[in-house]
């Protein structure tokens, strides 16, 4: 079985998030995650390669790029906090996971509390 693209194993994480919705504000061609209306992933396809777009802090963004070639500072975004993720390299599918989580867990702390579908400081970690 050929193992998942990034952009659907993105796509699969983020349906698992809690509050998690897939929207299409810019047209078809794009594919906007969003949680209580807030960006925190983008998928589209550039130059015939399906590419994601996530939220990172500045620092992590920045090793991120510096440890993976596939990583780049975000297309058409804050170049200080987001990222992209290019297919075709060797990001592992683990990492995708947690980068997208990750997006999805920096928006949510900035949610009023009443908003947020989960406890950014405690979501998905273990003890």
């Amino acid at each position: 079985m050929e193992p998942a693209s990034v952009p659907e194993r993105a796509a699969t994480r983020a349906e698992e998030l809690p509050g998690a919705e897939l929207t299409h504000p810019f047209g078809e061609g794009w594919e906007v995650w969003k949680v209580r209306d807030k960006v925190f992933m983008l998928h589209t396809v550039l130059a015939g390669e399906g590419i994601v777009i996530l939220k990172a802090t500045p620092d992590d963004g920045r090793a991120l790029r510096e440890a993976h070639p596939d990583i780049t500072p975000g297309y058409h975004m804050n170049k200080k906090h987001w990222i992209t993720i290019h297919p075709g390299g060797n990001i592992d599918p683990q990492l995708v996971d947690e980068l997208v989580t990750e997006s999805y867990l920096l928006v949510v702390e900035t949610l009023p509390k009443r908003l947020r579908p989960v406890d950014p400081a405690t979501y998905g970690r273990h003890p």
